[in-house]
């Protein structure tokens, strides 16, 4: 599914107003929370996620974890928010 550089821009500049719909608690990436993010893209294609921790190597983890469970695109990350993208064409 990959964007090019306008397209990752232009939802960047979508995603600037969007307030994050899923929060990740201390009990990090659970099977509810996975599921409560496709439901999120399902419904929404460009979504923002909150995630528990601004450390670096584990942010990276869950956001990799993320990305690949819900065969999404990552747009942009600011400090512990994450915006990811998943077009619901073709489904």
């Amino acid at each position: 599914m990959a964007l090019n550089k306008q397209e990752k821009q232009a939802l960047v500049q979508k995603a600037h107003h969007l307030e994050p719909v899923v929060i990740i608690g201390n009990k990090g990436l659970t099977l509810a929370v996975q599921q409560e993010i496709d439901i999120s893209l399902e419904k929404h294609e460009l979504i923002k996620i909150k995630l528990p921790t601004s450390e670096r190597g584990i942010r990276d983890q869950i956001i990799q974890a993320i990305l690949e469970e819900q065969e999404a695109e990552l747009i942009q990350t600011i400090g512990r928010v994450v915006v990811i993208y998943r077009s619901t064409e073709g489904k």
